[in-house]
């Protein structure tokens, strides 16, 4: 049978998916919709036939190059044999059902009757089928993350992935096979009874050794294979299958040996195969012999009881046939939890009697008794033992006294490979700093971290409760944050520092903890907890005994409360954090720190004069005093030397002089401290929050001045960050608005479902970036004449901004550009009706140019008798802003009559990156120009054709 070719879209989704990126983060290569990668996703299971995510990321070969068909499908390791009847019963009842958990003793089958289920009722789930292995999860509380991981759903700043998840898996219908639950089934059944709550259509099947106690949960009990039919049963079937792949298959005659054999090992599959690895050295006497004796011994009690027993025994039998290396070896890799490699197992278990050199050698006899199962990688050959065999090394490890010994050394292992991976990563700028051409370090480097990471929190588990470890669960902690950190596992990256501030042997060490942890909730969006955090660090830096460092880290804390304040669940009183200046004053005190009066000066300029304008600022404070405390934070900082304190101070001035209605200062500020960021390149959290919020300021503020190819070169930076994959909306905010005032209207219409499928997959949030970028692409749809369009991003801008700052802001702009375009200037005037002054708070900063020059235009246009006047008080105040002056000069040609001055500023216009504008003065000049300036328009994908005033509404 041929496989089903695959179109180059897919092809470009596949090659992403090998270098472990989540949906969010393919679709902000692409610039598609979340959903569209989800649609190509499901396309490649079904047409490549796998089981989930991470199959496929195996599949894809890492190159770019687009291919029209997949290579044929390489053949399963080993065949699925029998049970046709549980197969037909369990896909009906997974079809029918929202939750079905097939339970049944370690050994008897579930995963793999799980898998050839999912495979055949594929079908009935257009949104595809995800597999999560809950094997490595240790911890109940990372059951979502594990879960997160399979349905390629990231991490969005501002919210947990206990929310996220629900949101993102809402409207699909899809199947989720969660295996292993056992384990943590006290973190299971809570998450899945909220996760199918709220996805009407997501259907679950898991396994475990016994029911997960939800409500809805259907059981159903996975039998032991059947051994009616003698030679020919299903348990006969598998020995046959499995004795013959390693060697002679039986005789025939030999089939009713097989069956009794199969009948005392209770038809349980792990028994059997283990049982079949022997026939070829063995034979049927050997093994009747040895199972016997075996079975003998352990017969009686309750049927349930001997199933588990027949298991044990047959790796009772098992482990005593192996040489003593060979048993010292499987015991001892028991502590991976996670595929590992064979120098890994030789660092952790090559310890006396064990050789390291000869582990190689041992793992590979382990592998052919079937104890252990050999899966390539791109990392190289890994040795991986079933959860039943893993645990029964595990017992055999504890009964040993080498437990300890082991996990010490396995413990090691882990903080090496931390180390090294959290180095590797800084290197190669592995953060969310780094290019979208290679964030976080690499395809290369997450595989490698994603290969461990299991097995680094399962002994950071282990190492955190013991007192001898805490000094090495503390490192492991840090570099476990590190490298989170830098895989854009945010949610963790905090809980590890807060951890390792717990496990911290001074309170110097905590602070210090503390603060990466309030750095990565900002980088999260989540300014309680940058509150709360910082707070924290303060007190353990008093108790510590270091006030300069505890006046810092307060008055952090209550800058946090004013810079950050739109990102507050509880947003905190104004008394509140003026206590805590006052706190941070008393501590600085005795000091003459340079970093803690630059601290307590923007906490100043934060809390006193409102430099942020703050949710809960007040509004009666002078835009000069607001510039001069500002100022004096920025000096202050300069003297410290501390390249994220300047930026804070920085963006404090930018935004005062933005209330002072000085665009160009702004604008400068702004850049001043991009640039000092990004010669820093630190990799820090509170350093990449800072670069994140830089690029939006740099944006924006260039936006304001009239120096778009300039903003769109920071919007596509923003727009390509990896920490802001999942939440596209934010991340593509200023690039939609930089193409739309360009008039790339194709550009806008790419990048707009992203932005749109962000936006209501993270909660359809508002925020003074949002609303613009909404009203930006319908003003584009405006253009071209597109009223439902139109209409529907109106609404989004609605919703997605402030209502005031569509009226008066961003709102008028863009409406009076689309009004303006369709030959309607009266409206456009009445739209930009109130004088600057009157609306100053929404037209100051980004808008206030665009504002006054386009109202200048409307008025001339429409014959205002103060035309002359608004152009010429226009002009005055856009001076040194390109497109803005432009304007204003077109409508002064336009006023004067003057043609060769109109045809100048389309020049101007080509100058500054606003060719929309430019094709517009074509369109103005008339004559043999109106052509031009309609095919420019074509080239821009605008319609040329003016459709009348009804059009702009």
């Amino acid at each position: 049978m041929t496989t089903p070719a695959i179109s180059s879209r897919e092809a470009e989704v596949l090659d992403l998916l090998g270098e472990h990126l989540s949906n969010a983060e393919i679709a902000a290569r692409l610039f598609i919709s979340v959903r569209t990668v989800e649609s190509h996703v499901s396309s490649l299971l079904r047409k490549l036939e796998l089981p989930d995510r991470r199959a496929l990321s195996r599949r894809s070969p890492g190159g770019t190059a687009p291919r029209p068909a997949a290579a044929p499908l390489p053949a399963p390791l080993t065949p699925f044999v029998g049970r046709a009847r549980e197969q037909a019963e369990l896909a009906e009842a997974v079809t029918a059902g929202r939750l079905v958990t097939a339970v049944g003793p370690g050994g008897i089958g579930k995963t793999r009757l799980a898998l050839a289920v999912a495979a055949r009722a594929a079908g009935d789930f257009p949104d595809g089928v995800c597999f999560a292995d809950l094997v490595p999860v240790t911890d109940p509380g990372r059951v979502a993350a594990a879960v997160a991981a399979a349905t390629g759903v990231g991490e969005q700043p501002g919210r947990s992935l206990d929310d996220i998840l629900p949101a993102a898996l809402a409207d699909r219908r899809a199947l989720l096979v969660l295996d292993n639950c056992e384990q943590v089934r006290e973190g299971v059944a809570p998450f899945l009874e909220r996760l199918l709550t709220a996805c009407p259509g997501l259907h679950v099947l898991a396994t475990s050794r016994a029911r997960l106690m939800v409500p809805f949960e259907r059981v159903f009990p996975v039998p032991p294979l059947s051994r009616v039919g003698g030679g020919r049963s299903e348990a006969a079937s598998l020995f046959l299958e499995r004795a013959a792949a390693v060697g002679r298959a039986p005789d025939p005659a030999e089939y009713d040996h097989v069956t009794a054999l199969c009948e005392r090992l209770d038809g349980m599959a792990l028994a059997i195969e283990l049982a079949a690895a022997r026939w070829s050295t063995l034979g049927l006497d050997g093994l009747t012999a040895g199972l016997s004796d075996q079975l003998r011994i352990l017969a009686g009690g309750p049927r349930a009881d001997g199933r588990h027993r027949s298991v044990r025994a047959v790796l009772d039998w098992s482990h005593d046939l192996l040489a003593p290396e060979d048993r010292a070896l499987l015991r001892r890799v028991s502590v991976f939890v996670v595929p590992f490699t064979a120098q890994a197992a030789a660092e952790v278990a090559g310890f006396a009697p064990l050789d390291p050199a000869a582990v190689a050698d041992g793992l590979g006899r382990l592998a052919e008794q079937s104890l252990l199962t050999v899966t390539p990688s791109a990392g190289g050959t890994r040795y991986h033992a079933l959860e039943t065999i893993r645990q029964y090394g595990a017992e055999r490890l504890a009964g040993t006294g080498e437990l300890g010994g082991v996990r010490g050394r396995h413990l090691a292992w882990s903080l090496d490979a931390a180390a090294a991976l959290a180095e590797d990563a800084a290197v190669a700028g592995g953060s969310p700093l780094g290019p979208q051409s290679a964030p976080q370090g690499g395809a290369a480097w997450r595989v490698r971290f994603d290969a461990v990471a299991d097995d680094l929190r399962a002994a950071l588990a282990w190492a955190a409760g013991l007192p001898e470890h805490r000094a090495d669960a503390h490192r492991l902690a840090r570099a476990l944050a590190s490298c989170a950190f830098a895989r854009n596992l945010l949610g963790e990256a905090q809980q590890r520092h807060e951890q390792a501030a717990r496990l911290a042997a001074d309170d110097a060490d905590a602070a210090a903890a503390l603060r990466q942890a309030a750095g990565v909730a900002g980088c999260r969006r989540l300014g309680d907890d940058m509150y709360r955090l910082h707070r924290a660090a303060g007190e353990a830096s008093r108790r510590a005994g270091d006030p300069a460092a505890a006046a810092r880290d307060l008055a952090a804390a209550a800058t946090v409360a004013y810079r950050f304040s739109s990102t507050f669940e509880r947003i905190p009183e104004a008394a509140e954090a003026r206590a805590l200046l006052d706190e941070a004053r008393g501590q600085a005190a005795a000091g003459g720190d340079p970093a803690a009066e630059a601290a307590l000066a923007l906490a100043e300029a934060a809390v006193v004069a409102d430099a942020f304008g703050a949710v809960q600022g007040a509004a009666d404070n002078s835009a000069a005093d607001t510039v001069a405390a500002a100022e004096r934070a920025v000096d202050l900082a300069l003297r410290a030397g501390d390249a994220v304190a300047r930026s804070a101070a920085l963006d404090a001035l930018s935004g005062a002089q933005s209330w002072a209605g000085d665009p160009f200062a702004a604008a400068a500020a702004a850049r001043h401290r991009l640039g000092l960021l990004d010669r820093a390149g630190a990799a820090a959290p509170a350093a990449t929050h800072e670069l994140v919020d830089a690029l939006a300021m740099a944006a924006a503020t260039a936006i304001g001045t009239g120096e778009l190819p300039q903003a769109r070169d920071w919007g596509e930076r923003l727009a390509g960050r990896p920490l802001l994959a999942e939440v596209g909306d934010h991340a593509t905010s200023w690039l939609l608005v930089a193409d739309a005032l360009a008039g790339r209207a194709d550009d806008v219409l790419a990048t707009s479902p992203r932005f749109l499928d962000a936006w209501e997959r993270t909660g359809r949030q508002r925020s003074f970036s949002l609303g613009p970028a909404a009203a930006a692409v319908a003003m584009v749809h405006g253009l071209r004449a597109d009223r439902g369009a139109r209409t529907a991003w109106l609404a989004t801008a609605d919703r997605a901004g402030a209502e005031d700052d569509h009226r008066h802001g961003h709102g008028a702009v863009f409406d009076s550009i689309v009004l303006l375009h369709h030959g309607d200037p009266a409206a456009a005037l009445e739209r930009t009706a109130p004088e600057p002054e009157a609306v100053w708070k929404w037209v100051c900063w980004v808008w206030l140019h665009w504002y006054a020059a386009l109202r200048a235009e409307a008025a001339v246009l429409a014959g205002h008798p103060e035309a002359a006047a608004r152009t010429a008080a226009a002009r005055d105040l856009v001076t040194g802003n390109p497109v803005a002056t432009a304007l204003a000069d077109r409508a002064q040609a336009l006023l004067d009559g003057d043609p060769q001055r109109l045809l100048a500023t389309a020049d101007a216009f080509t100058a500054a990156g606003c060719p929309y504008q430019a094709a517009r003065t074509l369109l103005l000049a008339g004559g043999r120009h109106a052509a031009d300036g309609a095919a420019a328009l074509d080239a821009l994908g605008l319609r040329t054709g003016t459709t009348g005033p009804a059009a702009a509404h």
